[in-house]
């Protein structure tokens, strides 16, 4: 992936356990040194002075870090606000969809498990019904995909929601035509793009979802409690605020009324939000498109040691039209709480283990500041576990 040197000097830019191979990007992200000394920096100018920080400088000071992330996200500033994670901005808009009796939200079995409770929640009680789509794996074809998802579609179905990347299973979805089908047929589309802003390019308008949310203290490495909303335009007058406050009927109307409702919650530490354009100079700065595409070949060169080493298929084939910087493969154990457990404190690997359709899986993320001794870390872990969990199962 890079050399040596270059490898320790990634290392030294992020604030991790230099004890851990953390291979657990994916959860909460982790933010650069010099992006999180700009985040603690605004911290200490809000405590300086807070009446000017958040009264009198708040509109131009959130107006200059919204215009900095629709630039990198392909939006509007005008249709995006900062929320603090992508399930509070799908909260946001859910909960203003008017669900009746005998809707249907259509999901897939892919979901973040979050969110699959956001809709069971909401659907139980507008008396409405929440579907899940199973995507077979391996992944046969995008078109087969949107035929999986498209074919439990029904005239009762209110809202399409999916996931661009896929939390348990860790694959970018084909959601273009699916959006594109669903706006013909008069469906609201609903996008949890928790991991995609700073793992894959996005261009929100040309996406054309009607409802899309993203993290960004993920892969845009920005500091913890950092998201968006993102809202076509022609529906923002149905997302009612989650928090009424005096964006409602404004004084001082900013020129978006989606923009006043949502953005003005009260008291509250913004500092996360202003490091945002930190967070994108940085991965301009670093040339990061070539770093996602170095994390990605070094993914793609042991996830076939990882599976020589369980015994199991790929989800998917590696391309990067199926993956990018993350990778789940099938571990062969139903004890998954105890999986995780044996790697982190036997090997110092951190990396999730799911109870997904009945099978354990564990997902693999890569990013800068990895090397190949990480990946070799756990190699050398599944191929000791293993034997072990199979022994175990058996006895």
């Amino acid at each position: 992936m890079r050399e040596p040197n270059e490898s320790f000097a990634w290392k030294e830019r992020f604030q991790l356990d230099p004890d851990v191979a953390f291979l657990n990007h994916g959860s909460f992200g982790a933010c650069p040194k010099p992006v999180f000394a700009e985040y603690q920096r605004i911290q200490r100018e809000l405590e300086l002075q807070p009446v000017r920080f958040l009264g009198r400088e708040f509109r131009d000071r959130m107006a200059a870090a919204r215009t900095a992330l629709a630039e990198y996200v392909g939006a509007d500033a005008d249709d995006l606000v900062y929320v603090p994670n992508t399930t509070t901005g799908l909260n946001m808009a859910a909960q203003s969809i008017a669900l009746r009796p005998g809707d249907e939200v259509l999901a897939t079995d892919h979901e973040y498990g979050a969110l699959d409770r956001m809709w069971r929640f909401l659907c139980q009680k507008a008396g409405a019904h929440y579907v899940r789509a199973p995507i077979s794996v391996p992944i046969l074809s995008a078109e087969h995909v949107v035929e999986e998802v498209w074919s439990h579609i029904t005239d009762r179905t209110r809202v399409l929601f999916i996931s661009h990347i896929t939390s348990p299973t860790a694959l970018i979805l084909p959601i273009q035509p699916l959006i594109e089908r669903a706006r013909d047929a008069g469906i609201t589309t609903v996008v949890d793009g928790a991991h995609a802003p700073g793992q894959i390019s996005l261009n929100l308008d040309e996406l054309g979802a009607d409802i899309y949310s993203g993290n960004c203290h993920k892969w845009m490495l920005a500091p913890k409690g950092s998201g968006f909303l993102h809202v076509r335009r022609g529906i923002q007058c149905m997302i009612d605020p989650l928090v009424v406050s005096w964006g409602w009927e404004s004084d001082e109307p900013s020129g978006s009324q989606f923009v006043d409702y949502h953005e003005w919650q009260g008291t509250r530490d913004i500092s996360a939000f202003l490091a945002v354009p930190t967070a994108i100079d940085f991965m301009q700065n670093n040339d990061w498109t070539s770093v996602r595409s170095r994390c990605h070949t070094l993914l793609s060169e042991f996830v076939p040691q990882w599976l020589e080493a369980t015994g199991e298929d790929a989800l998917a084939s590696l391309s990067p039209k199926w993956l990018a910087q993350m990778a789940t493969i099938a571990i062969p154990t139903s004890r998954w709480e105890a999986f995780k457990a044996a790697l982190y404190d036997g090997y110092g690997v951190e990396a999730p283990t799911i109870w997904w359709n009945d099978r354990t899986l564990l997902r693999i993320s890569v990013n800068a500041y990895n090397d190949r001794a990480d990946l070799e870390r756990l190699t050398a872990a599944l191929h000791e576990l293993i034997p072990q969990f199979r022994e175990e199962a058996s006895a």
